[in-house]
């Protein structure tokens, strides 16, 4: 069973009715028009959708995209510009360069700043992007793309932390750290592929136990030389938003 790196310690409920979704990124609209037309459907508990034209915002404004997220944004769904950090290899200069194109181009409410590090030697840089970000933005929503848990101090820096991004086979056995009890769940995002429909009441519980207040489950798995898992919908997308509830975007 999933539990806290120590004895003693309880995890706070507050926030376990917002638990709602994070889209990691779906193919392009032309590839994938059925799942974005499913997260303009009402009711569904959405809390950001990412847009990423080509790993980033492209060369030039794309119209299917610019229509899409159009459309998200007039449903009241936020939307969120994608940035590769490459675990802290991509420099400062090209990632605010990308940040002005997609606002520019799609005028997103904020970004995910994917294969972001972990270590505490890189929260310097990583601080800085975000405080320009924030300024670039004049507010707006930032999300830290981990995967793991990183140096505590990352929580500081962002709205909020992805930290775990993987298999089922891992997620139903990880461990949450200690430090994350000092944070409420919508501070956290997990991203699980390979979740059998069998499990997705496990998985559910598994979120909630460990404080994470963002999901996103599905059935399809990573497989090498194929596109990600988190491209497409579910095939219980319709089971999984109906046990979550009704909700509406933050």
């Amino acid at each position: 069973m999933p539990h806290l790196t120590t004895t003693g310690t309880q995890l706070s409920a507050t926030g376990a009715e917002r638990l709602g979704f994070g889209i990691p990124g779906y193919a392009h609209p032309l590839l994938a028009p059925v799942e974005w037309a499913e997260l303009t459907r009402p009711g569904t508990p959405l809390h950001w959708v990412v847009l990423n034209v080509a790993d980033g915002p492209g060369d030039r404004p794309d119209p299917h995209c610019l229509e899409a997220a159009g459309k998200l944004r007039n449903a009241g769904v936020r939307v969120l510009g994608h940035l590769d950090m490459a675990h802290g290899s991509r420099s400062f200069g090209d990632l605010i360069a990308e940040a002005h194109r997609y606002l520019e181009w799609y005028r997103i409410d904020g970004f995910l700043l994917d294969r972001c590090p972990t270590d505490r030697a890189d929260l310097h840089e990583v601080r800085r992007t975000t405080a320009t970000l924030e300024a670039v933005l004049d507010g707006g929503h930032l999300v830290l793309g981990h995967g793991s848990h990183p140096y505590p101090g990352y929580a500081e820096a962002a709205d909020q932390l992805v930290t775990f991004s993987g298999p089922w086979t891992d997620y139903r056995w990880s461990q949450v750290a200690e430090w994350t009890a000092d944070h409420p769940p919508e501070r956290f995002v997990h991203f699980v592929h390979g979740v059998p429909r069998t499990h997705l009441e496990e998985a559910t519980r598994i979120a909630r136990w460990q404080g994470a207040g963002t999901i996103f489950f599905t059935d399809r798995t990573e497989r090498r030389g194929q596109s990600s898992p988190f491209e497409a919908l579910p095939g219980y997308w319709d089971e999984i938003v109906s046990q979550i509830g009704p909700g509406v975007s933050e």
